[in-house]
C-alpha cells in the first residue's frame, strides 16, 4: 500500500501498486503510520524533508467511494482519517513535497495540496476537483485549504465551480503547482533536488511547523470544528 525510505535526510513516502490509490482507512492508516515514523526519526535527524509520491498513473483518485458509500458510518470514518492525516502533515516538522505522478482527484488532490510544494509530471495526469460532477458538497476545510494555497479567485472558481481537469502545464501557469516535468521519474528527481536544497537551509523543524500551522490555521480550525461536531453527535 505504501513504503517509506530515507535517502540522507530526505524521507520518501510512496503509494505503491498500479491502482488508483483510493483513500480508504487501510491506506490512510498506513500513510499516517509512516508519518509518525518520519516525525519520530526527525528528532535524531533534524533539517529533514518529506517527499510523497505514487507508483502508476494515479497519485490518488480520491476517496474509495465503493467502500465509503456503503454506509454513513464508513463515510464518516474515512473523512475523519483524512482530516487527521492532513493535520499531521501540516504539523510535520520539516518541508513537504508532493511529487504528483499522475491523476490527483478530489480528496487525492487535497492530499497533494496539503504539502508545501507540488511538482507534477506533464506527460500524464490532471488535477480535478470532481465533486460537482459526482454531486458531492466540498467540505469547508477543503475550501479553506484551497483558499490558503491558490491565490487567484478565478483559478479557485475554475477548479471547484467548473470541475475542470487541469493539466500540469495549466497548473503551473495558474500558480497551482510549482513545476512540471517530463515524466514521473523526472518529477521525483526534481523533488529530490528541491528536498536537498531545503535540507541544506538547516531550518529548525519545530519553528518551521509552527509557522506553517499559523499560515494554515484556518484549515486546522475547520478540521477542529468538524471533529467537535462529530463528538457531539
Amino acid at each position: 500500500m505504501c513504503t517509506l525510505e530515507k535517502r540522507g535526510k530526505i524521507f520518501i513516502l510512496t503509494l505503491t501498486g498500479a491502482g488508483e490509490h483510493r483513500l480508504n482507512p487501510m491506506l490512510l492508516d498506513e500513510v499516517q503510520s509512516a508519518l509518525r515514523r518520519v516525525r519520530d526519526e526527525s528528532i535524531s535527524s533534524p533539517s529533514s524533508a518529506l517527499i510523497t509520491t505514487a507508483q502508476g498513473n494515479f497519485f490518488s483518485n480520491g476517496y474509495d467511494l465503493d467502500w465509503a458509500g456503503s454506509s454513513p458510518s464508513r463515510s464518516q470514518l474515512v473523512i475523519s482519517k483524512l482530516e487527521s492525516l492532513v493535520a499531521d502533515l501540516i504539523s510535520l516538522p520539516m518541508p513537504t513535497i508532493a511529487a504528483v505522478s499522475g491523476h490527483a482527484s478530489a480528496a487525492g488532490f487535497i492530499l497533494a495540496l496539503s504539502h508545501d510544494y507540488i511538482l507534477m509530471r506533464k506527460d500524464r495526469g490532471f488535477l480535478y476537483m470532481s465533486e460537482l460532477d459526482i454531486n458531492r458538497i466540498i467540505p469547508a476545510w477543503f475550501v479553506a485549504l484551497i483558499e490558503c494555497k491558490i491565490g487567484s479567485p478565478m483559478t479557485r472558481r475554475h477548479l471547484v465551480l467548473t470541475a475542470a481537469k487541469v493539466t500540469a502545464k495549466e497548473a503551473v501557469e495558474k500558480g497551482i503547482i510549482d513545476s512540471a516535468h517530463d515524466s514521473a521519474e523526472e518529477t521525483v528527481k526534481a523533488a529530490l533536488r528541491l528536498g536537498e536544497e531545503l535540507v541544506g537551509r538547516e531550518w529548525n523543524g519545530h519553528v518551521y511547523a509552527q509557522i506553517r500551522m499559523n499560515l494554515l490555521s484556518g484549515v486546522l480550525d475547520e478540521i477542529a470544528k468538524r471533529r467537535s461536531s462529530r463528538s457531539r453527535m
